[in-house]
């Protein structure tokens, strides 16, 4: 029998009744042994998030307001879960030590973060009779606050070898001074691949509220196709370019020994979900394009020289510009007499006029142009944009909407095609591409 990692969100694990349905899914495979569980998530749309509340306990700790009655909110929600679980279980300890902690001379956000996950996996292992393994033990930060990779393959491998079947707790680890340390929201499903790499694991399932990945934001494209298979590769960039179903770094760990994920929903669990692979498997189809996705809140900055492209260093100064700024920067694309950068605007906005009067001394172009509002639009396809005319049909479908484009990229791989275009066209763009190409 293989064993399969079973992540399950914050939605999947918001009340006792989505709990009860998490038991279920987990019985009914036994190779779902090992087990990664989040903090409640929302039960309603108005709903507000566990860690939201334990978040805001430190703020008002921090700002030397009361936080009791906030703390006594989430209190009486784990306690909800207790008693319609009937888990034979106390938080009354757990409770005094945060209260401790709150009240102390330097209570710490990251620490607060973790409670939720904390808790929750408590609850999570005793309803299940599964054994409680906390990541403070075993997923391993560095001193500044780094995943240190190798270490916690070591560590969480020596800890969940034994077990035949085990709740970890997502989203946070510690570092060698013993402070707790989260990755960034979402970060369970870090937590959930890094289980799969540590064990070996034949296959990692991250259940959600969601079937799988759709080709397209349903918000903005009426009933989009999903997608049963993709690539590592294509998931990476769909998911930084703005499609939420997984956390960005969480494929990398799996990747390595070319573990499946499978995203699968809580509410449903018959549908297939989607599967991301190394390879496609034999015998199923590849689409042109997998998916289209895009991210909002881009200011493009153009810079043009004439004879730039015969100085080698022209390049190197403006990437030293935007390193000593601490900008970092989306693309950086170079032509005949010019470079386009593409920075987001939310970065840019407090060391804009500090960044134009930096590339105005040290660089002295002919042209110094910015657009701001600007987005930026992912087409994805492992093979597609190199093996069909994808490519043509999505730039003239852009064109024959009257969108104006920024910018136009392709790297050498030809995973995706990357377009700019103004903010308040964006959703127009995203349609025209979606009806442009069949996925």
């Amino acid at each position: 029998m293989g064993i399969t990692v079973a992540k399950f969100g914050g939605t999947s694990l918001a009340d006792a009744d989505q709990i009860k349905k998490v038991r279920e899914i987990i019985l009914q495979d036994p190779s779902r042994r090992f087990i990664v569980a989040s903090a409640p998530g929302k039960r309603y749309p108005d709903d507000t998030k566990i860690t939201d509340m334990l978040i805001g306990c430190y703020n008002l700790a921090v700002s030397g307001r009361d936080y009791q009655s906030e703390l006594s909110k989430v209190e009486k929600r784990f306690r909800k879960i207790i008693d319609e679980l009937q888990v034979d279980i106390s938080f009354d300890e757990e409770m005094e030590v945060i209260d401790r902690h709150l009240g102390g001379s330097s209570p710490e956000q990251e620490y607060m973060a973790s409670r939720g996950e904390y808790l929750n996996s408590k609850i999570l292992a005793a309803y299940l009779g599964y054994t409680f393994v906390d990541p403070a033990w075993c997923i391993c930060f560095d001193e500044n606050g780094d995943l240190d990779l190798f270490m916690t393959k070591r560590a969480l491998g020596a800890a969940l070898r034994p077990l035949k079947k085990a709740v970890i707790a997502g989203f946070y680890g510690a570092d060698p001074s013993d402070r707790i340390r989260t990755f960034s929201r979402g970060g369970s499903d870090i937590t959930g691949s890094l289980v799969s790499l540590a064990i070996g694991a034949d296959l990692y399932e991250n259940w959600t509220d969601v079937s799988g990945l759709l080709a397209a934001d349903p918000r903005i494209v009426d009933d989009p196709k999903g997608v049963e298979y993709l690539s590592y590769r294509e998931l990476r960039t769909l998911s930084y370019m703005g499609a939420s179903v997984l956390h960005t770094d969480a494929v990398l760990p799996v990747s390595d020994l070319g573990i499946p994920i499978n995203i699968k929903n809580t509410n449903r669990p018959e549908d297939f979900g989607t599967v991301i692979v190394r390879k496609m498997p034999k015998g199923k189809t590849r689409y042109p394009v997998t998916g289209i996705a895009g991210r909002r809140g881009m200011t493009v900055i153009q810079v043009e020289k004439v004879m730039v492209s015969d100085d080698a260093g022209f390049s190197a100064l403006m990437l030293d510009i935007l390193k000593n700024m601490g900008l970092p920067f989306e693309q950086c694309l170079t032509g005949i007499d010019t470079i386009t950068l593409v920075i987001r605007s939310d970065l840019l906005e407090s060391r804009k006029e500090e960044l134009i009067s930096e590339i105005r001394e040290t660089l002295k172009p002919d042209f110094l142009g910015i657009k701001e509002n600007q987005s930026m639009i992912a087409v994805v396809g492992e093979k597609g944009t190199e093996a069909c005319d994808a490519n043509v049909r999505v730039l003239e479908a852009v064109a024959d909407a009257g969108i104006e484009i920024s910018t136009i990229n392709q790297g050498a791989g030809k995973l995706n095609l990357l377009i700019g275009v103004p903010e308040e066209r964006y959703e127009d763009a995203i349609r025209a591409m979606y009806d442009s190409i069949s996925i």
